[in-house]
């Protein structure tokens, strides 16, 4: 099997729910990375190009974007749909092409705008009337709300407090803080031209705060607004490449990927997916959690933390380093594509080696990858 590289990976800022990208299709936004990564690593002739999207209009976002940014009608281009985890599965299906020789060039990633999430209707004759905006993902449960019961059933599977998630929350606010502060990030957003920086951080956030927040489900629950991730808006792209294509470019890789992997559990406890995803990567790549310089799970929801605190105590100063989703939120489609920024950024910043990304989907179903970093 070939090698894969990451050459260059770039997101967008993100942007709140109703902000900045509102009036954004978020094939715009992954046209606007497409031009800055092509003409970045010098216009190479692209073999494909893979986006993942969960809430758009549906059709080939990624076909439309690539279009959008003016490049070769001949380039073939095709979008995925594992909801939450649709990047991270776009990532590892152009790895896996590489890696099987089918292609030497391949841009990969994710787009989402939950501004411009379409409300739809059920066809005449379907048993589920009316309106939804929230597909179904498990044949027993139907509700807008589904991913928040999950959570919920996942907080108490775990015998996590309320409060214990509310500490989790604000750790991770406080982390992407301090790594804005320190402008960890800068280097892989590209400025858009409806924003510049991220939209999303609250600095103002604080304990008394989150424990104010309602209960999203009503008495004797644990999930709050707090201590779940926004919906914001945003895309996140690689491009990933062999070694004859980092020959004939003369580029210097980021990180080579080492591992990719696809999971699934139960479809009413889907956070607890991305545990399935981090155990099938660690079997497959022969590693052990202690390995892992840098974790980034997708914080959907502060359950996550815990879930990881329970597994590996000693691990918490490897994990989310530069804050999670409870602080950027949660651009279903791009996340899982965003969690590879963050964690090229985090072994930039700790001079670490291997890192890991996992991402629970809807349905309980999940993907990652582990990457080895390349250090000047």
């Amino acid at each position: 099997m070939n090698d894969v590289y990451i050459v260059a990976a770039c997101r967008t800022p993100i942007g709140v729910r109703g902000g900045a990208f509102s009036h954004t299709p978020p094939e715009r936004l992954a046209a606007q990375l497409f031009t800055h990564l092509y003409t970045t690593c010098g216009r190479p002739a692209i073999d494909a190009v893979i986006g993942g999207n969960a809430v758009g209009p549906g059709g080939n976002l990624t076909r439309l974007a690539a279009l959008y940014a003016d490049w070769p009608e001949t380039i073939p281009a095709w979008t995925v749909d594992q909801q939450c985890a649709s990047a991270a599965a776009a990532l590892g299906e152009g790895a896996v092409r590489i890696a099987a020789g089918a292609a030497d060039v391949v841009i990969a990633g994710g787009m989402e705008s939950a501004s411009l999430q379409p409300i739809r209707r059920y066809a005449p004759g379907d048993d589920r009337q009316g309106e939804f905006t929230v597909a179904q993902f498990s044949p027993t449960e139907n509700a807008p709300d589904a991913m928040l019961r999950g959570a919920e059933r996942a907080a108490h599977a775990l015998d996590v407090s309320r409060e214990t998630l509310d500490a989790y929350a604000l750790d991770s606010h406080r982390k992407a803080l301090a790594a804005a502060e320190r402008g960890l990030l800068t280097p892989y957003i590209v400025p858009t031209d409806e924003l510049t920086t991220d939209e999303c951080l609250r600095p103002r956030i604080n304990r008394r705060l989150l424990a104010r927040m309602p209960l999203l489900l009503g008495p004797d629950t644990r999930i709050t607004a707090g201590n779940s991730c926004l919906i914001h808006d945003g895309a996140a792209f690689a491009l990933l490449a062999s070694a004859a294509a980092v020959r004939r470019y003369g580029w210097t890789p980021q990180a080579r990927i080492r591992t990719v992997a696809a999971a699934a559990g139960a479809p009413l406890l889907s956070p607890l997916s991305v545990g399935a995803v981090t155990d099938e990567l660690l079997r497959r790549s022969g590693l052990a959690p202690s390995d892992i310089d840098c974790f980034e799970w997708n914080e959907a929801f502060a359950v996550i933390d815990a879930l990881f605190a329970a597994r590996w105590p000693a691990l918490l100063a490897h994990y989310n380093r530069v804050g999670g989703a409870l602080a950027y939120g949660h651009p279903y489609g791009a996340s899982g594509a965003i969690l590879l920024v963050h964690l090229l950024a985090a072994l930039q910043d700790c001079g670490g080696r291997i890192g890991l990304l996992a991402i629970a989907g809807a349905g309980g179903t999940g993907a990652g990858l582990i990457v080895e970093a390349y250090h000047d």
